[in-house]
This record gives C-alpha cells, structure tokens and sequence, in this order.
C-alpha cells in the first residue's frame, strides 16, 4: 500500500506546523477537547459531593425521577456507597459508549458529524443536570454524548499525520495539556459555583463550556483531517469504494492492542478514584482552611490538574532531552515507569491516613505529594498508551480501536465504583494500600508483556509504526 493509500483522512500537508510546529487543526482539537473537558470535569468534581450531600439526602432523592428502581438494581444501597455506585456506572458507561461511536463514524456518519451530535447532546445533558427531576436522564444523555464524541475527536488527531511522523506522539502530548487546562478551569468555576452559590449554577456553568467547545469545532472545520470518505445519498452508497482488507501485521496489531486492555483497566483505578472516594475523604477529613476561608473541595481537583499539566510538559521535556543523548524508553517502558509512580502515589495516601490521629484534620502535605507523585505516573502512562493505540490502529478500524481503548476506562471505572463503596466501611488505611495493590498488578503485568508477548506479537511491524516492537 502506498503512502497516499495508507492516509486518506490526510487534510493537510506533512509540512503544516502552523501551531507550536503542528498542523493547524491540532489546535482546533485541543481548544475544542480542552472546553469539553472544562463542562465534563466540572461536572464530575460535583457529582459524588453533590449526591452524599444533597440529592440523595432524604426530602430530595424523592424528587429524581426512576431513583427507587436504581437503587433496587443496587441491592438497596444507601448513602455514600449509593452515590459511588451511581458514580461507577456513570463514569465507566462513558468510556463504553465509544466503541459505538467509533462504529458510527467509521460506518455512516463520517467522525466530524459524530463529533457534532455528540456536543450538542452533552450539552443538552449538562443543563438537564440543573433539575434534580431529570438527573437520571441527564446521566444518560452525557454518556450517549461523549460516546459520540471521545474517541473521533481523538482519532482526528492521529489522523492529522502521517504514518511515520514521528510529531504524532508530541501532537498527543499537546491534546492533553488541553485536557488539563479545561481541568484546572473547571472546579475554580464550576465547583465554586456548585458549592458556594447552588449545586445547579455549577451544573449550568458545565453547559455553557460544552456550548463554547462546540463552537470551536465548528469554526475549525476546514482545517481538520479529511473523512475516511464523503457520506453518499442512500442510492449511491452501492457505488462507494471499498476500503483495502486488513493484513496480518493490521490483525496482530489489533491483537496485541486488546490484550493491553483489561491491564490498562487496573492501572487506572488508582488515578480515577481521584473524583469518588477521594473527594469524600477530602471534603470530611482534609485541612482546607486558607486564611479563615474554607476552600471549595473540588479545588483539589484544579491541584491535581495543575501538577498534571506541570509534569507532562516536565516529562515531554525531558525525553525530548534523553533522546538527544541515549535511546529514548519505547512506549511500554514509559507506562512501566508510570506505574511504579502510581504505587508512590498511592502509599502518599496511605502515609496521609496512617499519620493522622482520630479527630484531627489531615494537613496537605501528603494529599499534595500523591498529587505530585501520581502525576509524573499519568504523564508515563495515559498519553502514551492513547499514542500507542492511535498508532497501531490499522486505518480500516482506526475509530472503532480508539473506542476499544476506552474500554479500559470502562472497567477500570467501573471497579472504581465498586470499590469506592467500601470506603466507609473499612480503614482508610487499608482503603489506600488495596489501591497500592492495583498499580503494583498492573505494573507487573505491562512488565510480562513487554518480556514475554509484545515482540511476538509484533515481529513483522515496520520500526518507525510499531510501538510494541
């Protein structure tokens, strides 16, 4: 196959560097995604505290339309274990839908349509949020919203270069420091307003940014990769020309990438259960007085994002800087590196309980080094492994694996509410250390599949596209 052949989406040139040296459309992207993040995140800082300390209280979870049937369908919980639960479904069923956004994409509607209907229902879902009566279907609309969103608008970023430009991984690195800017936006706005002035302010706030991201893709249209094909009229899809097949190398690509899956799932429950029990413990036990001010606990969150942005620049850097004078570290190695900080970051939590007497108030040393330690494990590991995927991912299937890659997420969050139910009801001690155990299993899992399965699996692959090999 030809180069031409291997990169239909191809908008651009590989000569576009019109933003920090990349294609102009990066910079659609991030903006785009970074606005979407500042509603999605904003939005879920405030979930858990708003429903264990308001929506599932008693005079107001009467309100919710089709609560009782949810809470039978969770063996009757109440309180906090509820409100993880209801969290754990939430947050994994958005990294579900994806796949069948992918498919939708790849299929009928082309990525930049689905990208659109995706916006416009997360945002009919954020200000659905400002109702306590349709809660349950404002959860549903952000779920199908970002299923058609997530992974095409990511997808659309590896798909802006070429398959040997070796700015695709730096290109990914950027798309999250957008992220992370919508991130630490987020709570300063969003949770202020949430639990300062009214939780439903907060939630409308989330709808307004979803709204301004919107815009942005819109404006950027001309500048973004080109579809895989132009949807025909009903008639004319007979006519339309078929993709080339998938080879072996495409197979044993694809192959190797779902087996990373479920591990990626445990590596990231330790992060993810930032915005569930983390949040709770925080809002009852961490010291957040400021000058006779009690800060707002989602401003924990904006802490986290900025350390974040921080050491994904830091580590960008410093590979850029590596690589000048040894080998730079295949992406593997990187997400090995990432989960030997998340057990850091993790035993910080426990150091936080475990160094606190009953009573007292916890100081933010700890809580602020797990912020520090777990981001230099994030920028090891969720860049890279969206790199990795977007990479492999064989052109024919290229948003429907970008979408499977989100089933780590899934899971991983899915394992995020089941355990963060336990929170009350075991040592926060213990609570951590379990949390410990998953990065530790995830790290060594990534470590047997680079020595035992990944150069295997990936024998045939050309150097500069093979990640694994």
């Amino acid at each position: 196959m030809t180069t031409a052949e291997a990169t239909p989406e191809l908008a651009l040139g590989p000569d576009d560097r019109a933003f920090l040296g990349h294609p102009k459309g990066l910079a659609y992207l991030a903006f785009t995604e970074a606005w979407e993040r500042f509603s999605f995140y904003g939005m879920q800082t405030l979930l858990v505290l708003y429903m264990v300390n308001n929506l599932l209280l008693p005079g107001n979870v009467e309100n919710v339309a089709g609560i009782e049937r949810l809470r039978a369908l969770y063996g009757g919980l109440d309180g906090q274990a509820f409100a993880s639960a209801i969290f754990g479904t939430y947050a994994a069923s958005v990294y579900l839908t994806p796949i069948l956004g992918g498919w939708i994409a790849d299929r009928l509607l082309g990525k930049r349509r689905t990208v659109l209907i995706g916006a416009v229902v997360m945002a009919a879902g954020h200000f659905l949020m400002a109702f306590d009566v349709t809660f349950l279907f404002a959860l549903l609309c952000l779920i199908v919203g970002s299923g058609l969103f997530k992974g095409n608008i990511a997808s659309q970023v590896g798909s802006l270069y070429r398959p040997g430009d070796l700015r695709r991984a730096d290109a990914f690195q950027i798309f999250y420091l957008g992220i992370n800017a919508g991130v630490i936006a987020s709570p300063l706005i969003v949770s202020t307003l949430g639990e300062k002035v009214g939780w439903h302010w907060g939630f409308g706030a989330a709808g307004v940014g979803m709204l301004i991201g919107l815009a942005i893709y819109v404006a950027g249209q001309k500048h973004l990769p080109r579809e895989h094909f132009d949807v025909p009229a009903r008639g004319a899809r007979a006519a339309a020309e078929p993709k080339a097949p998938m080879t072996r190398r495409d197979w044993l690509a694809t192959a190797a990438l779902l087996l990373l899956i479920p591990v990626m799932a445990l590596a990231i429950v330790p992060n993810n259960q930032i915005f569930n029990a983390y949040l709770v413990w925080g809002d009852r036990s961490f010291d957040l007085q400021f000058f006779g001010t009690t800060l707002p606990t989602g401003w924990l969150v904006t802490l986290d994002a900025i350390v974040s942005v921080s050491f994904l620049a830091i580590v960008a850097l410093f590979y850029r800087w590596y690589g000048k004078h040894w080998r730079e570290p295949d992406e593997l190695t990187k997400i090995i590196i990432g989960s030997a900080f998340s057990i850091g970051g993790m035993a910080c939590l426990y150091m936080a309980a475990a160094t606190t007497g009953p009573g007292e108030k916890i100081g933010l040393f700890w809580p602020v080094m797990f912020h520090v330690v777990n981001s230099i494990g994030f920028a090891h590991m969720l860049p890279v492994s969206l790199a990795l995927f977007a990479r492999l991912a064989p052109s024919q299937i290229n948003a429907t694996v970008i979408g499977l890659y989100y089933l780590a997420f899934f899971a991983g969050n899915s394992i995020v509410g089941w355990v963060g139910g336990w929170f009350e009801t075991m040592p926060v001690t213990s609570f951590w250390l379990m949390h410990m155990g998953f990065a530790a299993a995830a790290g060594l899992a990534f470590v047997a599949f680079k020595l035992l399965l990944a150069r295997r699996l990936m024998h045939d692959a050309e150097p500069e596209d093979a990640a694994l090999a």
